[in-house]
């Protein structure tokens, strides 16, 4: 099957000493296209240079939510500047983290919407992480329906977090959490139209079974593709394929540079 993991972290540590071999992997695993996620602006001009030199890998741009702390108008400026490289196809991961709230809610709630204007303003899809913030979420989605897009990645939310990113026309995507045997989202992973499904590892956390408590990495996200179809009552070859040619639409990229 041909692959697309549409949210991993190929710029973090832990794969600082074998990142070429993930690589490798992933490509005989039929891994052809990624997109590498930032944390910060830091992380964002190390995934854009990354991916300038890295046939078919592209990068965002963006404050992780347990990062926002450190959110200020000089950060924006430096993402929107990152954002004008051919190579940085997305803003984000952006969003709200009230699990963890490792940054003030105050200042989530004020990144992720300076995120949500700067996707208005440059027309780039915003890739969203939201967790125990589904209310809050879905306020965002709905102010901001109809003039941003976006993704609700590593999707673990409810059915109104879910209906708000469909009616607002989002993407939902599913990780290896799919693979774990406490998952409790086959319904609404059913409920997501083929148009709008994306598949990711988000690695290198949240290795899908068997692999679970090991790092991930993108060469594992065929495990997410069969889970997910068989969770759908769909054959994996189709996932693959609509997962594929959904993650080339959303982020506006062809197969390879």
């Amino acid at each position: 099957m041909k692959l697309f993991d549409s949210h991993l972290h190929l710029t973090d540590p832990a794969f600082a000493e074998d990142r070429d071999a993930v690589l490798l992997r992933a490509r005989k695993a039929g891994v052809s296209s990624m997109v590498t996620v930032a944390s910060n602006a830091e992380d964002a001009r190390a995934a854009a240079a990354l991916a300038r030199v890295t046939d078919g890998v592209w990068a965002t741009a963006g404050l992780h939510p347990h990062e926002a702390r450190d959110w200020n108008h000089g950060v924006m400026t430096e993402l929107r500047e990152l954002v004008d490289r051919p190579e940085v196809v997305a803003l984000g991961e952006t969003g709200l983290d009230f699990f963890y709230d490792n940054s003030p809610r105050r200042e989530q709630a004020e990144s992720f919407e300076a995120h949500l204007e700067l996707a208005v303003e440059t027309d780039l899809p915003v890739v969203v992480h939201s967790r125990e913030a589904d209310d809050e979420t879905a306020s965002f989605i709905r102010r901001f329906a109809g003039r941003a897009r976006g993704v609700l990645h590593c999707f673990a939310g409810g059915p109104a977090l879910l209906t708000a990113g469909l009616d607002a026309g989002w993407h939902i995507s599913f990780s290896g959490l799919v693979t774990f045997r406490s998952f409790g989202g086959a319904e609404l992973a059913r409920r997501v139209p083929r148009e709008r499904l994306l598949i990711e590892t988000d690695s290198p956390y949240l290795a899908p079974a068997p692999r679970r408590g090991r790092r991930n990495e993108p060469a594992l996200v065929a495990h997410v593709c069969r889970a997910l179809a068989a969770l759908r009552g769909e054959a994996a070859e189709d996932v693959a394929r609509t997962t594929f040619a959904n993650a080339c639409s959303f982020y506006g990229v062809e197969e390879s540079r």
